[in-house]
């Protein structure tokens, strides 16, 4: 097995003939508490990779759903320092592997050394900084190589083949694709073509790859599935601490209730 969680959790699965279940969660929405037992109900539901969104006042590529989850966290109290433990709570009960989507103001305010070192001490595994483009990532992509941490890149419908090579040189951890132009939330139906553009993808690199945005029953995660190494489900999930924000143990049932129903009659299989 692989010295790094992230691939050992795609070696696993590749082994056991399925994609990877990626699960998206604000940290600390609604609250730090509610977040760490959210965090452990996805976990015991079987999830293979955990990403967090790291609350930020500004984040442009989040639809209404993630916007709103990131305003609850911070008017909650969280901080940088607060998404960090966070994380080592997590790692007091288990050993997923652990992703930071982040906006890269909040990795500079810190400055990229520090804020990966940081990440890292408190078992965070890769880093995913959403407008940060790799043409201007040298400094952070040395930190993060300083300090193991993996880096993850998104390859969107409208990115030109040109750039694909150039996105992937820059990622160590996974490539992830994001199915539909805009920005994230819930969607009726799946984009076309994403068989052809992980394969494109591919072309280039010998990483995997995950889809994600739109992803929000068992038939999209089974058309994913079939497509690509891993399947990203975030605004789905958000909803059900939306929905149920003011009682902690309600979260963490519909948690459970939606990660079944995602994954239903083996929706991850190849």
């Amino acid at each position: 097995m692989s010295d790094s969680r992230i691939i050992s959790a795609f070696e696993k699965a590749r082994a056991e003939q399925r994609a990877v279940f990626v699960a998206y969660l604000c940290a600390g929405d609604p609250d730090l508490e509610t977040s760490v037992e959210a965090c452990r109900a996805l976990i015991d539901s079987g999830i293979d990779i955990l990403e967090l969104g790291v609350p930020f006042s500004d984040p442009l590529a989040d639809g209404l759903t993630n916007q709103l989850a990131a305003q609850r966290a911070l008017e909650s109290g969280m901080t940088g320092e607060k998404v960090l433990e966070l994380v080592r709570r997590v790692r007091g009960f288990s050993e997923i592997p652990i992703i930071f989507y982040t906006y890269y103001n909040l990795v500079f305010s810190k400055g990229s050394e520090a804020y990966a070192a940081a990440a890292k001490a408190a078992g965070v595994d890769g880093l995913l900084t959403l407008d940060l483009p790799p043409e201007e990532s040298g400094e952070h992509l040395a930190a993060c190589e300083r300090h193991g941490l993996k880096t993850v890149y998104i390859v969107a419908p409208t990115t030109p083949d040109e750039r694909l090579a150039m996105i992937c040189s820059a990622t160590t951890g996974f490539v992830y694709y994001v199915s539909r132009e805009g920005v994230t939330g819930e969607q009726a139906s799946m984009a076309e073509g994403i068989a052809e553009r992980v394969q494109k993808i591919k072309s280039h690199s010998d990483l995997p790859v995950v889809v994600g945005f739109g992803i929000s029953n068992s038939g999209h995660v089974r058309t994913v599935a079939q497509a690509a190494d891993g399947v990203v489900v975030g605004s789905a999930i958000v909803n059900c601490i939306a929905s149920n924000k003011d009682d902690p143990k309600a979260i963490v049932g519909a948690l459970r209730a939606k990660m079944a129903a995602l994954t239903e009659d083996g929706a991850l299989g190849k």
